[in-house]
């Protein structure tokens, strides 16, 4: 459920900007949301929809792009995607803080963030 606060942070960041800009309509917003946000981007668009009735962000365009996952390793320098194991009790791949080379611990280096990557407006 945590889709629903995150949406409403990115609404009204959209709707600060607008403002700021004297926007009479939003027309599209781009997202990037990091694969570990753990975000359904489903479940963001519905948010979204819902939040911005009645407001000039209304019958918008939301763009959903995915950011993948990134990590390095401590110990061989391996910079890439995770390791996945696969959890049966949640039927999908769970990434690991495991090196897919040696299997030495790694850093998160990406896909942690959710970003705002551009605001259509009319002016």
């Amino acid at each position: 459920m945590h889709e629903g606060s995150i949406t409403t942070q990115i609404v009204e960041s959209i709707s600060r900007e607008a403002t700021r800009r004297k926007a009479k309509k939003v027309t599209e917003v781009k997202l990037t949301i990091g694969e570990l946000t753990f975000l359904n981007p489903e479940q963001v668009k519905f948010w979204y929809e819902v939040l911005t009735k009645d407001t000039i962000m209304a019958g918008s365009k939301l763009i959903v792009e995915e950011g993948k996952g990134k990590v390095r390793c401590l110990k061989c320098s391996y910079e890439g995607s995770f390791k996945y194991i696969e959890d049966t009790v949640l039927y999908t791949p769970m990434p690991t803080l495991q090196c897919p080379k040696c299997n030495s611990s790694v850093e998160i280096i990406g896909g942690k963030d959710c970003v705002i990557r551009s605001i259509k407006m009319i002016i």
